[in-house]
């Protein structure tokens, strides 16, 4: 079979080593004017070109869990993906670790109030913070796929009450499950800590605003793990001036790299990091793509496809 690779960064000979020795396929770097026969192709941000016009391909996969920037070029040129062709997303191959890590290390900070004590610090004050009670430090997760029960797991186990809102209805071991755009104030209004783990859609875009982050309970914090295009960022500053949220964690933005200039740099309530919360690990990634690849190659339809209509 012949598998053609695209990635804006990606050094494609660890993966075409890499693949090749998992699969008995050709793999090649595709390039412009590249029209060749192509079975299978592994994207990141394709060229219009790249897939255009290629309806022999028996599936596209996105080297990520997101799968809106194919989606975005779709909405422009329906013809970009053939009808008949399957497109799929990483659903977690190790992402989801890093995304409890993540997770799992900010909230634990603002229960025990170690992001205080280090402000106090700097001010060389000895002072006792009152503990936080944790029946009352309540965590919801917005999305409730792959990465987000991954997340939902790791904060159950250290003994938070969790609950989760998605699009139609889940059932979470542990976790109290909200759906639908009826049930999403009652969901936010139990949140002290609200996470975003939510595909990228035009209906979830902006949806972190200052409505719907004045509904969480009162200083509430707000994990960033999704797309920049989610938060509305001059709202999150207004939220953390009117005391509506206390503290926020952002690995994502609207702009990526963040200007200097960007008032998120200075602000001692909110953390940043690059977009590294979770990356795609080309092991685990290639393992996926090799079993994928052979379930499709048997006739079976792998996990991870993605539903067009939703954009997920």
């Amino acid at each position: 079979m012949d598998i053609i690779f695209y990635h804006p960064s990606f050094k494609a000979e660890k993966w075409i080593n890499g693949l090749q020795q998992r699969l008995n396929a050709r793999v090649r770097v595709w390039q412009p004017g590249d029209e060749a026969h192509a079975d299978y192709a592994l994207v990141r941000q394709p060229p219009l070109e790249m897939l255009q016009g290629r309806s022999e391909l028996k599936g596209v996969f996105a080297l990520g869990a997101g799968v809106d920037d194919i989606l975005s070029q779709l909405r422009q040129h329906p013809t970009m993906l053939a009808e008949n062709v399957p497109l799929f997303r990483l659903e977690d191959t190790g992402m989801g670790r890093q995304m409890q890590e993540y997770a799992v290390w900010h909230v634990l900070g603002w229960f025990r109030r170690f992001n205080e004590y280090q402000q106090l610090k700097t001010e060389a004050r000895w002072q006792h913070l009152t503990n936080n009670s944790r029946e009352a430090f309540s965590i919801g997760i917005l999305g409730a796929g792959v990465l987000g029960s991954s997340v939902a797991e790791s904060l159950r186990f250290w003994g938070f009450p969790v609950r989760c809102w998605s699009r139609s209805p889940k059932d979470l071991l542990g976790v109290t499950s909200f759906h639908g755009a009826d049930q999403l104030d009652a969901f936010l209004s139990g949140s002290k800590v609200l996470i975003n783990l939510l595909p990228n859609t035009p209906q979830t875009e902006g949806i972190l605003n200052r409505q719907l982050l004045s509904k969480l309970q009162p200083e509430a914090y707000l994990i960033n793990l999704a797309r920049g295009a989610h938060l509305v960022e001059e709202d999150l500053l207004a939220a953390i001036e009117a005391g509506e949220v206390k503290g926020a964690a952002l690995d994502v933005f609207v702009e990526e790299p963040l200007k200097r200039d960007h008032p998120f740099w200075a602000h001692p309530a909110i953390a940043i990091t690059p977009h590294n919360a979770a990356v795609t690990l080309p092991d685990e990634a290639m393992d996926y793509l090799a079993h994928a690849i052979q379930q499709r190659e048997a006739g079976e339809m792998p996990a991870g496809r993605v539903d067009l209509s939703r954009g997920y």
